[in-house]
């Protein structure tokens, strides 16, 4: 799924990228709640890409004036979340959920600015009038918590960049607005970023 350097051979890149679909597809766990209450309609003939991510290697230079604190690019369209370290020496490429909807999509420049550990989910007022049956809260390290065992919180409030145990959200439409990766590869991203690390939802 991810590369050290960016100039390496792609076989590396392209070996993770189908790990992590594999990953991807292996059976979810039973929960009683994961924090959405749909996904976008199934692979069939006619909606070839109802579960992708789009691995294609990105210059941070396209979208960031420099990557002091790290940078973090999060594109919409391809599912994948991109990170440089502020040295460039590392890269990653990760699958990740995106919102349902473009109503509950948000785009443009942020920051991180908190990390926690085993976050606990608080609903907010939209979701509980969309969902009145969902919880207004659950205890960070449960199985049932949608935001998985790590956390980074940004600078616009309620939107993270979060794990999850529902491995069936990634590659596809199914969050409320937030970005959702595997929870080992939000525990990577965790370790690598920082308070102020730069983030573009693209």
């Amino acid at each position: 799924m991810s590369d050290e350097l960016p100039h390496k051979s792609s076989r590396r890149l392209f070996l993770g990228a189908a790990a992590g679909l594999m990953a991807g597809a292996l059976p979810a766990r039973a929960e009683t709640f994961t924090g959405s209450t749909e996904f976008e309609t199934p692979t069939t003939p006619n909606n070839p890409r109802a579960n992708i991510s789009s691995f294609v290697m990105r210059d941070w230079r396209d979208f960031f004036a420099n990557t002091k604190n790290g940078a973090i690019l999060c594109d919409l369209t391809s599912r994948a979340l991109h990170y440089w370290s502020e040295d460039q020496s590392i890269y990653k490429l990760y699958p990740t959920s995106v919102p349902l909807n473009e109503d509950l999509t948000k785009r443009g420049a942020t920051s991180v600015i908190e990390k926690v550990v085993n976050p606990r989910w608080v609903a907010t007022a939209s979701m509980l009038k969309r969902n009145p049956d969902w919880p207004k809260s659950i205890e960070g390290g449960s199985p049932d918590n949608p935001l998985g065992v790590r956390a980074l919180y940004l600078g616009w409030p309620t939107y993270r960049i979060h794990g999850t145990h529902d491995t069936r959200k990634i590659g596809r439409r199914s969050s409320n607005g937030c970005v959702g990766l595997y929870n080992e590869h939000i525990v990577e991203l965790f370790d690598l970023a920082k308070v102020g690390t730069q983030v573009l939802f693209l």
